[in-house]
């Protein structure tokens, strides 16, 4: 067990049990967290995504809509979650011939009294996930990668970027 002045994990209690944070007495500011991910397919995969020739369709704006959609339930998904009333959610995916294959990037918005990272990391790797989903037909070897937080804002920790 760690002392107290050794960090610890926020949602184990004393005992060791899992358990939701009480966030009651968190003022409530701002919240701000930006996530990443990609996901890497062969040349041709890319190319038949980019001209929107794929047979399920629009592989591209269907991903973005089920990010969307996640971040907005990542409460259901997640255990110990807060349920949280999101002001904003953006799903940016972006081709990058050099991998080859997709970018994914989510910024989720709130005032509130706990961060939106997790909110940020549900929209990115459903995204990933649907843009699998409606292209495995043609590309089984596609790989999601590097899905990781960029940035988070907000509350008594501040702000923070990656390296």
């Amino acid at each position: 067990m760690a002392g107290p002045d050794e960090p610890r994990l926020s949602h184990i209690d004393a005992s060791g049990a899992a358990n939701m944070v009480d966030v009651a007495d968190k003022a409530i500011t701002d919240r701000l967290a930006v996530a990443e991910g990609r996901v890497e397919m062969l040349p041709e995969t890319l190319a038949l995504i980019e001209s929107g020739n794929a047979k399920k369709g629009d592989v591209i704006g269907t991903a973005r809509l089920a990010g969307i959609m996640a971040a907005k339930r990542t409460h259901e998904l997640i255990p110990l979650c807060h349920a949280l009333l999101l002001s904003k959610v953006a799903v940016e995916i972006e081709p990058d011939a050099a991998l080859p294959g997709l970018r994914v990037r989510a910024s989720v918005r709130t005032a509130g009294q706990t961060g939106v990272e997790m909110e940020a990391l549900t929209a990115v790797s459903v995204a990933c996930l649907t843009i699998y989903d409606m292209a495995k037909a043609v590309d089984r070897g596609m790989r999601i990668e590097g899905i990781r937080v960029l940035e988070k804002a907000g509350g008594r920790s501040g702000h923070w970027t990656a390296d």
